[in-house]
């Protein structure tokens, strides 16, 4: 195999520093699945790698690249076959092990799955970890009772990856969506992908947070983390159901456990990276069929593999929207 172009990050005495290179595929990690990468996507985690403190990747020069969707160039596992599409996502991809940004990988076999009939290459990526994660996150809402007659749902940090995608999917399922966001300019936007109201971040962490308050959100998708979370947890509904899986807002929770138990409110907490693989496929199966976003190719932006670098320091600083997709 022929040189192939990688989006390559490397530690110098001023960072971290992103740009293309090219490899060989000696220089690919193991795996049994060697594979032609059609499209990747853009992750917080992604742009972390980047990040001189990111505190991600440990090990320099690295491929990131959390996701990656393409076709089985060759196989040493009876399960695939040369020319078959796949999807990857999770594990130590992108992490511990060369990911999506370059245009071939080597993965593990048991971390591939196939791609789902319903999603092309490029819409897998569309949805990717982010997408994954709001599907898991809209699945614990349902597995623990939050229906859409319920009352309203709420999803915080609505105009990034998961927050979109779960306001896509809650308004195809007919749930009644009140997106949050610090970004007044995305009301339509996220309107467009079903919202039925939009509020400002702002309104969820008052100067004085009380650890009950009035009975809102009969589920939560919170995307954010922090004193949002904590703040978020006072207006729950009586029985109702929190999945929680980000930390831009912060790691710390400064809550009471009132809501827990004086209202039997859950906490579920979200993890993409390690469910195990009969709950990923299904996962997807549904990403591919009932949980298929109406508007999917709305909520994303092709860029080029060069553009990661300067969309990653968009990410970083909090003005990113929506989902890039990679194209390799």
């Amino acid at each position: 195999m022929e040189a192939f172009n990688a989006l390559v990050a490397d530690r110098t005495v001023n960072g971290v520093k992103c740009e293309i290179r090219r490899l060989s595929a000696d220089q690919l990690p193991p795996g049994e699945l060697l594979v032609r990468v059609a499209y990747s996507s853009l992750n917080y985690k992604d742009a972390l790698a980047a990040a001189p403190d990111g505190n991600v990747v440990k090990t320099y020069p690295f491929v990131p690249g959390i996701d990656l969707a393409g076709t089985v160039v060759s196989s040493e596992d009876g399960r695939f076959r040369e020319g078959e599409e796949i999807l990857a996502t999770g594990y130590g991809l992108g992490v511990t092990h060369f990911g999506g940004y370059g245009e071939y990988a080597r993965i593990p076999a048991d971390w591939a799955v196939p791609l789902p009939d319903g999603l092309t290459l490029k819409e897998a990526m569309i949805c990717g970890t982010a997408g994954f994660t709001a599907a898991l996150s809209v699945q614990a809402l349902r597995d623990n009772g939050v229906v859409p007659e319920g009352g309203p749902v709420l999803v915080t940090g609505a105009t990034g990856g998961v927050g979109s995608v779960a306001v896509a999917i809650l308004s195809k399922l007919g749930y009644e969506v009140t997106a949050s966001t610090g970004k007044p300019e995305a009301k339509d936007e996220l309107l467009g992908l079903g919202a039925a109201s939009v509020i400002d971040r702002g309104e969820l962490t008052p100067a004085v947070p009380r650890s009950l308050d009035k009975q809102r959100w009969a589920g939560v998708v919170d995307c954010v983390g922090g004193k949002p979370l904590a703040a978020v947890l006072g207006g729950v509904k009586y029985g109702g159901t929190v999945a929680a899986s980000g930390l831009t807002g912060g790691t710390e929770l400064p809550a009471t456990v009132f809501p827990f138990i004086l209202r039997g409110v859950r906490l579920i907490g979200i993890d993409s990276v390690f469910v195990p693989m009969p709950a990923r496929r299904r996962t997807w199966e549904l990403l591919a069929s009932e949980y298929r976003p109406v508007k999917l190719h709305e909520l994303s932006s092709e860029i080029a593999l060069a553009d990661v670098p300067a969309a990653m320091a968009v990410m970083l600083a909090g003005k990113s929207k929506g989902r890039n997709v990679v194209k390799l």
